[in-house]
């Protein structure tokens, strides 16, 4: 039975209400809680699950948070500030038992990870220069950080902050990203990999991309409803996979075009413009099937940039290029934001329904 009217004869039948209560109970219900009339009137409506936002960023949760934040960032400058940054771990810890354990604040948790990142990037380059190993190669950049993922998973181990184990998951992927490359560079015998091999270095990127989009995914469909911990790690997760993702497209879309990765900057201004706005386009997709708006957000720049160089290349003054640049990216973000679930109902309403099951809601 669907309805409150539906529901209300169930509970007759099981003996639950008294029958000639029952019309009296109904109109209390509806009277004290407007919503259920319309329920009362369209009985399918009880059918559908109520629908809510499903990113909503969980570590924003009001202006305590915000005011804290501010205070503890403040803080933690002062003490960096004054050249005690190995002196910085202890006033994270006391601020993260006391704002995290025991108050379980959630943008000062954002803010005191970022701290800790910070404090094992400063002492994992003061040990390599301890130990004497320079920046020159990819091996040795690896080997200076490779202690990083390892403090930041003891402090997720300790505070359980989903930011915390992205941080995680994302060093492991570029210290084995890096470490891969030295060997490769090694074995090879070449002076520079990326000049030398770039297809190499550009599949290895790729697969890199993929496996960290993959376990931002894994994260994403334990969580259709995103409800838990898992849709907040996700979250971070896809944040550093669109970029990773997107910038290994336009590497592939370079490589094809110029056969070199070695001048990042100059391709892009001299991309073929078709192809970058296709590879954005292929990322807004995947972001408006997967609903993550992170997939339309990084592309912002890549956008400009190449439709600033397609006005360019028109008989518009070069003044005016930048600015009309910003509204058409402007004008295509809004459309997309405004259009957002309308969007997902066209696009995800055509997958196979168990596809559909895994993904988010529509709404």
């Amino acid at each position: 039975m669907t309805g409150l009217r539906g529901a209300l004869d169930g509970a007759v039948a099981k003996g639950l209400v008294e029958p000639g209560k029952r019309d009296a109970l109904e109109a209390h219900l509806v009277a004290s809680l407007p919503h259920l009339k319309e329920m009362r009137s369209d009985p399918e409506s009880a059918a559908r699950p109520a629908v809510v936002e499903t990113e909503t960023p969980r570590f924003i949760r009001g202006f305590h948070d915000v005011l804290i934040t501010l205070g503890l960032t403040v803080l933690l400058i002062g003490v960096g500030g004054l050249g005690a940054i190995i002196g910085l771990l202890p006033v994270v810890i006391i601020l993260a038992e006391i704002l995290v354990r025991r108050q379980r604040l959630a943008l000062p948790a954002v803010a005191l990870t970022i701290a800790m990142a910070i404090w094992s990037v400063v002492i994992c380059q003061l040990i390599a220069d301890e130990m004497g190993w320079s920046a020159d190669g990819y091996l040795l950049l690896a080997l200076r950080f490779l202690a990083f993922p390892l403090m930041m998973l003891a402090f997720y181990a300790r505070y359980r902050i989903p930011v915390a184990l992205a941080v995680v998951i994302l060093s492991f992927f570029a210290v084995l990203f890096l470490t891969l490359i030295g060997l490769l560079e090694i074995g090879l015998r070449s002076a520079n990999i990326l000049i030398d091999h770039p297809s190499i270095v550009l599949v290895m990127g790729i697969l890199a991309a993929l496996g960290l989009f993959g376990v931002a995914m894994t994260y994403d469909l334990s969580d259709p409803a995103r409800q838990t911990r898992r849709s907040d790690i996700a979250f971070w997760l896809h944040l550093a996979a669109a970029p990773a993702l997107l910038y290994a497209g336009l590497a592939t879309l370079f490589l094809v075009s110029f056969g070199t990765l070695s001048d990042f900057d100059d391709q892009m201004r001299d991309a073929s413009t078709p192809g970058v706005i296709a590879i954005v386009a292929i990322l807004m997709l995947i972001g408006v099937v997967i609903d993550r708006r992170a997939f339309v957000t990084s592309g912002l720049i890549t956008l400009i940039v190449t439709v600033t160089t397609l006005l360019r290349n028109s008989a518009i003054e070069m003044d005016n290029v930048i600015f009309l640049a910003l509204i058409t990216v402007g004008i295509i973000v809004l459309s997309v934001g405004i259009g957002w679930q309308p969007l997902r109902r066209v696009v995800v309403g055509a997958l196979p329904p168990e596809l559909k099951a895994k993904l988010p809601p529509l709404q």
